[in-house]
């Protein structure tokens, strides 16, 4: 799997959060100078504008506080003080032939429906999802005899691209099409405002990487997940930084 040459790929996909966060989804964000997140029960990542930037990196500690967990994507080392407590490796596909389409049997999803969401997110593990996630834009699900088995929707959006998430099937009822239809959908809504779709995947879903493929993805990137603890001390204060903090 190679990258497509004939896509452009902005810089912002390769900082996906800060772009989200900096951008379409500014009024989610929680951000101190070079820092940003998501509110906890929205999306449990953070971003920095720099990875490499020990101001960037301060910033967050002042604004997670200290001896707090926090995911970051796409970084592969922390600073001094800092400890990883996990991570993972994933993918990030890009839309380069697929075709949308309508779902009609798919209904939307919304607060309501969150309770029945997460029940189906703990039997399929489709990736994190919490009990405001929804919010974060279009989610369309399919019901039989009024149970939810299967939902697609949108998660980062950043200018020009909206990624597609939460795509799941109950496995009593895989193997008739219903995550395709759903991501056809999906990225129906989203080429209609001019946006491209783009998704994430754990680099060891293969299953869910050949569907994505097969129906019009394409590899763009290879990506890292980091969930790390902030120092246990409480950042300090220092003037000449614009953020407030001492750069770690």
């Amino acid at each position: 799997m190679s990258p497509p040459r004939s896509v452009a790929h902005p810089p912002a996909l390769d900082n996906a959060v800060w772009a989200a966060l900096t951008g379409p989804h500014q009024h989610f964000a929680q951000r101190l100078g070079r820092a940003a997140r998501y509110p906890s029960d929205v999306y449990g990542f953070a971003a920095l504008a720099d990875p490499a930037d020990p101001a960037a990196w301060a910033d967050l500690h002042a604004l997670v506080g200290p001896s707090t967990a926090v995911r970051v994507k796409g970084i592969d080392r922390v600073p001094a003080g800092w400890e990883v407590i996990g991570g993972g490796r994933g993918v990030q596909l890009v839309d380069v032939s697929l075709r949308t389409g309508p779902a009609p049997e798919a209904v939307p999803l919304g607060l309501g429906d969150v309770p029945e969401i997460l029940e189906l997110v703990a039997r399929t593990r489709p990736g994190p999802f919490l009990a405001r996630t929804v919010e974060l834009g279009t989610y369309l699900g399919i019901r039989q005899h009024g149970r939810l088995i299967a939902m697609a929707g949108e998660r980062l959006r950043l200018p020009g691209w909206t990624e597609i998430s939460a795509v799941c099937t109950d496995p009593a009822h895989r193997g008739r099409g219903l995550a395709t239809r759903l991501v056809r959908a999906v990225a129906a809504g989203i080429k209609a405002r001019g946006e491209t779709p783009f998704l994430h995947a754990a680099a060891a879903n293969r299953t869910a990487i050949r569907l994505y493929e097969s129906i019009g993805f394409s590899l763009r990137t290879r990506t890292r997940i980091l969930h790390v603890r902030t120092p246990g001390t409480s950042p300090r204060t220092s003037p000449g930084t614009d953020s407030g903090t001492r750069p770690l």
